[in-house]
């Protein structure tokens, strides 16, 4: 049996080496937080300023270059005769030695790793002195570049040469932080006799009969008695004795009669089942189990080979959200943050979230959430934007990452698939890479031969897939629109947001647009007297290659000039909105023949410029809502059609066929009546339908359709800034409720996508809804929760609370 000692307290950091600025005055040692990281240890200890604030970020460079030193002392007894002791990082990052008592235990090179030392022979009576010291991942990642040749990668900092969280080196929507640190927890592990060394679980389905299959990897001493294992599920128990001598697996099958099935969301419900393995008689391990089965059928067809996720045999319309690391600073990443991060998915009406390549394999508190809600996770291998050597030094730490991840992970019904890469096989097709790697091994082999193989053997219920975008075929392109799944970028980077209808991916895995973060996250970070697109400070919180070109150019194409930098962002926040709906809209209104679009992305990590719907602070952008109100169950979409026509789209995600009855109305911006018509539109289970309607001749016209099981949508003849919008006029009253305000709004003239940002006057206030279009006459309320009270209630009531496109007119 095993006796664990924790050793998360009592850490101290110290420098060790590289240049440290003369302002900066580091004390011999700080205290250290473990689980943690070099920078929140000195954020904790006042000795440097907010990584994430302000211009920060460079002033704080020189911590890149540097090396670090944590240092705990801790009583322990000597290991007793025919005990063993081993000392447990579950994650260093990244280039470590520790050291016991002043002898080396070994080097670590893998953030993503767990890592083992024997120390029974080293334990002494009293104190004992446990050291890490890290060296700088940078410096590593240089000299390896310099020994190993140049391997092609994104951004300024050769991070595929240490095996490391690809964005601490930077990206195009995070900070360089390449911090150092202990940055999971440490334990003393103690035992005698047999211990459960590790459990891997894979779940499946077949029939009506739920399978759970642990794999227990035991270590037992050769004079120990045979043990037990015992492991009970869903009220069914599974015995097996342990006999072999030294480290064996040992397969408990359980399977469960008529188990009620795990779905996804919108699919049915997610029932889980508490499950526990016994080592004579003593839990030693548990976990709730949901009974699935997952698969990816890439059966060609008549135009190529769909990506089509299936869950118990049935075809998943795939919508939802790419996920990047909540933080950058993971370890300051909570279980309730967790939940409350993948909430926003669930109420965004999301089924499926993409744990992205180029940040890290989440933590357990996120999978348990996802298991719980009913996400399903496509899950990358950390690989991302970036050539691998795939030389012995590398090739065997990531066999070895691979399958300690793939072990950890499987087994939870959330998890629908393995992805091989983030955009690597793309990127060596069409950035420019095959020839700058002159026939060098880049990562293929990783992606088509070992991973598949680690998958297939650790987690073989699980699918599997080789790069985000892919082809089956590993010579056709890769981010072709007729196989596999697609990344579609063209549109923010060259294309007005309206080009989303040129496109027929099959699985749309990544598309975005940018805007930026929520008014009082800005300023809480970005403090440029006065605030101007142009300022110092709010460059650095933009990332993105010529970001705010690209703003520019979206705006350009719909909207007047900004007056100032509050309409610029309220603009700028609002055609992401758009964008996103329409996107969204567009490609699931191709389904079946689109079967999935995740937008990028659902979370930010610090306060920036990005293509996220919910900012670093965790307040919900306008595209939040754009988002949730596209991806309803049942939905109408509008979008130009040929013949200066405008095609009219009904999707219905429900089990149940749909007879749409659709208004349609027929208007002008400035007039006072609209004229009704009523189509019928039949829509099969997860289907949509469409039909062709006659775009109004009047460039100030407008039309918008609507249904009792589906929301409004609108098309205009012309842009807001060819026809412009009435001044925004409408009767508006405040009132009070339980924890908040409710706005009342009743439109005086078309007021188009009506919001009410109430962070502007109260950060961390919540509101319930946004972006509705409302003709004259027709009221729209929104409750306003919010833990404060604004000065005067009716703040609420006016700009730049509330607020609409028709303030944008000019």
């Amino acid at each position: 049996m095993i006796t664990t000692t924790t050793l998360n307290s009592g850490w101290r950091l110290s420098h060790l080496a590289g240049a440290v600025p003369e302002e900066t005055r580091i004390p011999e040692t700080v205290p250290a937080t473990v689980p943690g990281c070099v920078h929140t240890d000195l954020l904790d200890a006042g000795l440097i300023p907010d990584p994430l604030d302000a211009d920060n970020e460079e002033r704080l460079a020189w911590m890149w270059r540097c090396d670090w030193r944590y240092e705990l002392r801790f009583d322990a007894a000597p290991a007793a005769p025919g005990e063993h002791v081993e000392l447990v990082f579950e994650g260093l990052d990244t280039i470590a030695t520790v050291t016991l008592n002043d002898v080396e235990l070994g080097r670590t090179d893998n953030q993503f790793r767990r890592y083992r030392f024997d120390v029974g022979h080293l334990l002494q009576a009293g104190e004992n002195r446990l050291v890490v010291d890290f060296t700088s991942a940078l410096n590593v990642a240089e000299e390896r570049e310099r020994l190993h040749g140049e391997y092609p990668f994104v951004n300024a900092h050769p991070f595929p040469m240490v095996r490391k969280s690809a964005c601490s080196f930077g990206w195009d929507w995070g900070p360089v932080t390449i911090t150092a640190g202990i940055w999971q927890p440490v334990r003393l592990e103690r035992w005698s006799g047999t211990r459960v060394r590790g459990v891997r679980l894979g779940v499946d389905l077949e029939g009506s009969v739920g399978v759970a299959r642990l794999v227990a990897e035991v270590e037992r001493d050769p004079d120990a008695p045979a043990a037990s294992l015992a492991y009970a599920v869903a009220g069914t128990t599974v015995e097996v004795t342990a006999e072999a001598p030294g480290i064996s697996e040992v397969v408990l099958e359980a399977r469960v009669a008529d188990a009620d099935v795990w779905w996804p969301r919108g699919y049915g419900d997610q029932p889980l089942y508490e499950s526990t393995l016994h080592l004579d008689g003593e839990p030693v391990w548990s976990r709730r189990v949901g009974f699935r089965r997952m698969e990816v059928d890439l059966t060609p067809d008549e135009i190529g080979t769909p990506l089509r996720l299936k869950v118990n045999g049935e075809l998943v319309l795939a919508k939802g959200v790419n996920w990047i690391p909540d933080d950058v600073f993971p370890t300051r990443i909570t279980r309730a943050r967790y939940r409350r991060a993948l909430a926003d998915a669930v109420e965004a009406n999301c089924n499926t979230v993409r744990v992205w390549g180029g940040g890290i394999y989440e933590s357990e508190y996120f999978y348990d959430a996802a298991d719980e809600f009913g996400l399903l996770v496509w899950q990358d291998f950390m690989f991302a934007c970036a050539a691998y050597s795939e030389d012995a030094w590398m090739r065997d730490n990531v066999i070895a990452e691979a399958r300690q991840a793939v072990a950890r992970l499987g087994g939870h019904a959330c998890l629908a698939l393995w992805c091989g890469s983030n955009e690597n096989e793309t990127a060596f097709q069409d950035w420019g890479w095959k020839e700058r790697l002159r026939g060098r091994a880049w990562g293929q082999g990783y992606y088509r031969e070992i991973l598949p193989a680690v998958v297939a053997e650790l987690d073989p219920t699980t699918p599997y897939i080789p790069s985000s975008p892919f082809s089956p075929d590993p010579e056709a392109e890769a981010n072709n629109r007729t196989d596999g799944d697609t990344h579609v970028w063209d549109v923010w980077n060259e294309l007005d947001y309206l080009h989303y209808a040129d496109q027929t991916p099959r699985f749309a895995s990544e598309f975005g647009f940018g805007g930026p973060m929520a008014y009082s996250t800005l300023t809480a970070a970005v403090h440029d007297e006065p605030l101007d697109v142009s300022g110092a400070q709010l460059a650095v919180h933009q990332k993105a290659e010529d970001g705010f070109t690209k703003l520019r150019r979206g705006l350009d194409a719909h909207f007047p000039e900004p007056v100032d930098f509050r309409h610029w962002h309220w603009a700028t926040q609002l055609n992401q909105a758009r964008a996103l709906d329409f996107g969204v809209r567009h490609f699931r209104s191709l389904q079946p023949h689109c079967t999935g679009s995740l937008i990028w992305q659902l979370n930010d990590c610090w306060p920036v410029i990005s293509w996220a719907v919910v900012d670093s602070a965790g307040v919900r952008k306008p595209a939040w809502y754009a988002l949730r109100h596209a991806q309803q169950d049942r939905m109408l979409c509008l979008e130009p059609a040929e013949g200066g026509r405008v095609r009219l789209a009904a999707v219905n995600d429900l089990a149940e066929p749909w007879v749409a009855h659709v208004r349609i109305g027929y208007g002008t911006r400035h007039g006072l009546e609209v004229a009704w018509e009523e189509r019928r539109i039949e829509v099969a289970p997860r289907a949509a339908a469409a039909v062709e309607l006659a775009l109004p001749e009047d460039p100030d016209g407008f039309l918008m359709a609507e249904a009792d099981d589906a929301r409004r949508v609108v098309w205009f003849v012309s842009t807001d800034r060819e026809a412009g919008l009435p001044e925004f006029d409408a009767d508006v009253k405040v009132a009070r409720i339980a924890g908040g305000y409710r706005l009342d709004v009743t439109a005086r003239v078309l007021l188009r996508d009506v919001a009410v940002t109430a962070d502007a006057e109260r950060p961390g206030a919540v509101v319930d809804d946004m972006l509705t279009t409302l003709l004259p006459g027709e009221q729209a309320s929104f409750t306003v929760l919010t833990d404060g009270e604004p000065t005067d209630p009716q703040v609420l009531a006016t700009w730049p609370v509330l607020r609409s496109a028709n303030h944008l007119a000019g």
